[in-house]
């Protein structure tokens, strides 16, 4: 398998597309960051992805994460390249100068990212909740706190770990039964063990600080009583230096399907040494920072391995030669035609390139408006940002991973019999994909927040502000005949949202199993929706570079992979509004079916 970072690709959609330049220009911390400085330094990460953490990756996927005696060794290479990465500046990308980082765009960060990811899953899930960790600390730890630990998050000296689930609860983190008994006013020893902590262990670097959530002695009950800790796995003294181990510690490691590079560990926390972040049960919302980065970062993973199977699978079309094509011999130099010529093999590969490249642009643009959220003057534009990206986290998360267990499976079929077999390496790109759907909030649970939370929770106020983007774009080009592929399609949809909306609202009401049973089917069509804005958005841009007399290839490789997406996987919709609409009863009245 082999990948290279497309830097073309990203800088048309962040400057083409999403006019970043400009954007960035109206946040003081990015006023002096130009599509030229962005270009050179998406050139040089491409080149440290591409000779350091690529080659690691199907090593890392055989050899996987080795645990013995409460130890952690990861696989040949991975602490050397991880120890590059960090000192190179790479993992500090976006923290702020004064705690060791480089005050970059949170927009380069997720290129960098989906880049790690397509490279290298499992090595990329060491340095994925650097910045989650790091916000959490920077906005809700104490000043003590910020000085021992947040330059050293912030420079990915140290890396960090969300401490969430425990066995009996899974996702209902109301039920969380880990205790913190109170030794000072700040200081807690405590007990309890957690399930799948991503990186719990490891050897790629000298400390690691878990962020933990646990109960307080008279802490209420449910989600209300849940206080948020930091627990390092060694103790900081008070000049910065590492003291003692601290009681926590892996007692083992999660066999699991993909992402073997990664460790997933099973804590136990015996008497562990932790300070309180921010408020007594109070620390759901603290944490809610970190997960919700990590929600877009999952979306980031499951777009690079969109991105590299499809380059894997397309180079193997091309050179695969069998049967000849329907509509006569396309080789005939050869006893057989490439397998790029037979319609089914485009379909999949066309899939998996429109999923990407209209991922791209949904993340990217969520990514902008981050910066946007964090960094402009006018605290009204702040606040707008804000609500649109929390629209947008669960579509992220669960849209973009849902499609790309498609596509990497299209991308497998692709390579007939030798995609299953290991050696090839395609069928690690399935594997690793499926988790996405699963962790940081199964994909149900993403929908149940956009339906129940985002959507329905304020009558669809923050829809309808997204809606108005999509709206100016129908007035701009709906006279535009060479746009009315893209605009007809994307206006009937945007027509019917809103009554599609207050249907599946009204029965909800009466009926709250109507979310239950509707939400994974509404997400898709929302997904379709921002997702066939920003295609549209590509086709537009395309056409007037074509009209303009531009021949570069790239304009019209985008109308077609443009028009492919809205006639094959755009129409999708309509079935998805249907099975939506239908009456509850037939999944909960099944009671002889399921017993």
């Amino acid at each position: 398998m082999n990948y290279q970072p497309q830097a073309s690709e990203a800088i048309f959609f962040m400057e083409t597309v999403l006019n970043a330049s400009e954007r960035l220009a109206e946040l003081p911390p990015f006023q002096e960051v130009d599509a030229a400085l962005m270009a050179q330094i998406l050139e040089e990460a491409g080149k440290f992805i591409s000779d350091e953490i690529a080659p690691l990756n199907q090593t890392g996927d055989a050899e996987g994460a080795k645990f013995s005696q409460g130890h952690v060794t990861m696989p040949p290479g991975f602490t050397a390249a991880y120890q590059a990465f960090w000192r190179a500046g790479w993992a500090s990308l976006t923290a702020d100068t004064e705690d060791g980082g480089q005050g970059l765009p949170a927009l380069l960060d997720g290129v960098l990212y989906e880049w790690l990811s397509a490279a290298n899953h499992g090595w990329t899930m060491a340095p994925g909740l650097l910045h989650g960790a790091y916000e959490c600390i920077k906005h809700h730890a104490s000043d003590e706190l910020k000085t021992a630990y947040l330059s050293k998050i912030g420079s990915g000296e140290w890396l960090a770990t969300m401490c969430l689930t425990e066995p009996h609860a899974g996702s209902d983190l109301g039920r969380v039964h880990t205790k913190a008994h109170p030794t000072t006013d700040t200081q807690f020893r405590i007990n309890g063990t957690k399930i799948f902590i991503s990186g719990g262990e490891h050897d790629l670097t000298d400390n690691i600080v878990h962020l933990v959530l646990a109960r307080l002695p008279d802490a209420p009950p449910g989600s209300k009583g849940i206080s948020l800790f930091v627990v390092p796995k060694f103790n900081v003294a008070a000049d910065g230096t590492l003291g003692s181990r601290n009681a926590i510690m892996c007692t083992g490691l999660e066999h699991k399907m993909g992402i073997h590079g990664n460790a997933t560990c099973q804590m136990t926390l015996d008497g562990a040494v932790g300070t309180l972040v921010g408020k007594p049960n109070k620390g759901l919302a603290a944490m809610f920072v970190m997960m919700n980065a990590a929600r877009i970062g999952v979306g980031m993973q499951s777009l690079g391995l969109t991105e590299v199977a499809y380059q894997n699978a397309l180079a193997y079309a091309k050179d695969r030669a069998q049967s000849r094509s329907l509509t006569g011999v396309k080789a005939k130099d050869q006893p057989a035609d490439p397998i790029l010529v037979h319609p089914d093999v485009r379909k999949m590969l066309l899939t998996a390139k429109a999923y990407a490249e209209g991922g791209r642009a949904l993340a990217l643009y969520c990514a902008l408006l981050i910066d946007r959220e964090l960094n402009h003057p006018d605290e009204t534009a702040r606040k707008d940002a804000a609500e649109v990206v929390a629209l947008l986290t669960p579509i992220v998360k669960a849209f973009i991973t849902d499609n790309a267990w498609t596509a990497t499976s299209g991308c497998l079929q692709v390579f007939g019999g030798h995609g299953y077999i290991q050696e090839w390496g395609m069928e690690q790109y399935v594997r690793d994909s499926r988790i996405n759907m699963i962790y940081e909030g199964t994909n149900t649970i993403q929908s149940l927040d956009l339906l129940g939370r985002k959507v329905l929770g304020n009558q669809g106020a923050t829809l309808k502000k997204f809606g108005k983007e999509i709206e100016a774009l129908i007035r701009e080009e709906g006279v535009n005949e060479a746009m009315a592929p893209f605009i007809n399609p994307l206006a009937g949809l945007a027509d019917q949202m809103t009554k599609f909306t207050t249907e599946v609202g009204f029965k909800a009401f009466q009926n709250p199993d109507v979310v239950g049973a509707a939400a994974v089917d509404y997400l898709r069509v929302a997904g379709h929706l921002v997702m066939g804005y920003f295609w549209a958005r590509m086709a537009q841009v395309a056409l007037r570079k074509i009209e303009a007399g531009d021949t570069d290839p790239h304009y019209v490789a985008k109308l077609q992979t443009a028009r492919f997406y809205f006639t094959k996987l755009f129409p999708e919709t309509a079935s998805l509004m249907r099975t939506a609409r239908a009456d509850t009863a037939v999944l909960m009245d099944t009671d002889a079916a399921l017993a």
